[in-house]
C-alpha cells in the first residue's frame, strides 16, 4: 500500500467518527495526556502545538496549565468538538506532514498516538521538529505490541462469531515503517533530527462499561472497530453475542470492564 492510500484509508476510517470517537476510545487515548504534557514541558505562557487533536483532550489540558495552544487535526469532525473541549485554543485543518507553521513557531509540540496513523512517520515527526523553536520540545505516544485488552476482547468476539475481517487493514510502506519497540520509536525521533531523545513505556487500566466500549466498535472507530461495523447486520448480531459471553472475563468488582494497555511515549529537543 502506498503512502497516499494509507493516508486515504486512514482518513475513511475516522470521517465522520468524532462523536463516537469522543464517547468511546478518546477515554482510553486521554491516559496518557499529562504524562506527554509533562515531557513537552508544558505550562503558562508556554506556545504549544497539538499535532493531531482528535477529539481535544490534550489541547484542554494543556490550556488548563496556562499553555497557550494552537491544534490540528485532518478531520473536520474532530476539530468541531476539539473546539468546545478547549474554546480558548487556535484550531486548524491540517494533514502530517504538511503543517501549515513557519519553522520555530511553537515551544513545544505534542502528538497523542497519531505517529501511528500516518503513511510518513519519519517525515510526520520531522515537520513537527521543525515547527518547534531550537531547544524546545517534541513529545509523542504510539501503541505497541500487544497494544491492550479491550482490542483483544473485540478481536476474540469477531473470531468466535465466526467473521472475517470486512476490509483489508492499511499497512505501511516497509520503507516507511520503524519498530514499534522503546528502541524503534526513540530511533524514529532521532533520525528526524530531535536530540536528548528518550523513551519510556506506559502501561495502565482503562475502565469503561461493556456498554460503551462495544458503542465505540460498532460505530466503526479504528480499525477494531472497522473490522465489527462493516459486517453484515446478522453477523454483527453474532459478534455483540460473543461479546456479551466474553465480557465477565475483563470485569472488575464494579462490572466495568478493566482493560490494561500498553503505549509508548518518546521525547526529545529540536
Amino acid at each position: 500500500m502506498g503512502v497516499g492510500d494509507f493516508d486515504e484509508a486512514e482518513r475513511q476510517i475516522w470521517s465522520g467518527r468524532a462523536a463516537a470517537f469522543r464517547d468511546s476510545f478518546a477515554k482510553l487515548c486521554a491516559h496518557t495526556a499529562p504524562a506527554l504534557l509533562d515531557a513537552a514541558g508544558a505550562g503558562p505562557g508556554v506556545r504549544l502545538l497539538d499535532v493531531g487533536t482528535g477529539a481535544g483532550t490534550v489541547a484542554a489540558a494543556a490550556g488548563a496549565r496556562g499553555a497557550r495552544v494552537t491544534a490540528v487535526d485532518a478531520e473536520p469532525g474532530m476539530i468541531e468538538l476539539a473546539r468546545q473541549a478547549a474554546p480558548e485554543a487556535d484550531f486548524r485543518l491540517a494533514v502530517l506532514p504538511d503543517l501549515p507553521f513557519e519553522p520555530g513557531s511553537f515551544d513545544a509540540v505534542v502528538a497523542n498516538f497519531v505517529v501511528n496513523h500516518v503513511g510518513r512517520p519519519a517525515a510526520a515527526v520531522a515537520s513537527m521538529r521543525a515547527t518547534a523553536r531550537p531547544g524546545g520540545r517534541v513529545a509523542a505516544t504510539i501503541w505497541c505490541s500487544p497494544a491492550g485488552a479491550g482490542h483483544e476482547l473485540l478481536g476474540r468476539a469477531v473470531e468466535a462469531a465466526g467473521a472475517r475481517k470486512a476490509a483489508e487493514e492499511p499497512r505501511l510502506d516497509p520503507a516507511e515503517d520503524f519498530a514499534r519497540t522503546e528502541e524503534g520509536f526513540a530511533e524514529l525521533l532521532a533520525a528526524a533530527g530531535l536530540a536528548e531523545v528518550s523513551c519510556t513505556p506506559v502501561t495502565w487500566d482503562h475502565l469503561a462499561s461493556a456498554e460503551e466500549w462495544w458503542g465505540g466498535a460498532a460505530a466503526g472507530v479504528g480499525l477494531v472497530g472497522q473490522t465489527v461495523s462493516r459486517q453484515s447486520p446478522g453477523t454483527v448480531v453474532r459478534i455483540k453475542a460473543a461479546y456479551d459471553e466474553l465480557v465477565p472475563e475483563y470485569a472488575g468488582p464494579d462490572g466495568r470492564l478493566v482493560l490494561r494497555y500498553h503505549a509508548l511515549l518518546a521525547h526529545g529537543l529540536a
